[in-house]
């Protein structure tokens, strides 16, 4: 049985390769956008939402490698319930670094495991994050600073590099914070004997 990961995230890729796995990287076909809304609409609660999309980015792939252990895994930033996605751009990015600046908001992180076209694992663990209160000038400074790189992040920060100077507080696991809990997943690997 071998080990696929659903994503084409290079913070997931890099925590499963420190962790010493040997994988595959399949990227789910998904739209993640239609599927964030019409959980939304339905009236299901945000605080679900990233476990949802780790399932369905899992079942995607799964259905092609039945054979196989895939793991999906999301994260979702909410702030006084609004749900925050990745920006295109880095005015967009400033907007929204101007949004979280002075507040606390919650990072929701989420893995599922998939095996012969049914879960097998799901876990989710939040993070909360106190930003400080910041100028547009300090904003502006740090996109210039970090550039287009700061995109692959849901907050527009990265806090394993010079995000981490934004905030005033953190609560909660690094590896959460990155995108995916990666601790309970260890845990549940271990016992996956048949893992080549």
């Amino acid at each position: 049985m071998k080990l696929i990961l659903a994503s084409n995230s290079a913070a997931r890729r890099q925590m499963l390769n420190n962790a010493g796995y040997r994988f595959e990287i399949v990227p789910a076909d998904i739209d993640e956008s239609a599927l964030k809304a019409q959980h939304l609409e339905s009236g299901r609660s945000a605080d679900d939402l990233a476990l949802m999309l780790a399932n369905a980015k899992a079942q995607a792939v799964a259905a092609h490698h039945t054979d196989d252990l895939v793991i999906g895994s999301d994260q979702v930033l909410i702030c006084d319930g609004k749900v925050f996605t990745k920006v295109s751009d880095l005015s967009r990015a400033a907007q929204q670094l101007a949004e979280l600046q002075g507040r606390a908001h919650v990072l929701m992180s989420a893995v599922a495991c998939w095996h012969q076209n049914q879960p097998v694992f799901q876990v989710s663990e939040t993070a909360d994050m106190t930003m400080f209160r910041l100028t547009a000038e300090e904003i502006d400074s740090y996109l210039s600073d970090t550039g287009s790189s700061v995109l692959g992040s849901v907050g527009c920060y990265q806090i394993e590099g010079k995000g981490v100077r934004l905030f005033e507080k953190i609560q909660g696991s690094h590896f959460t914070i990155m995108g995916m809990p990666l601790v309970p997943l260890v845990k549940f690997l271990k016992n996956q004997s048949n893992l080549q």
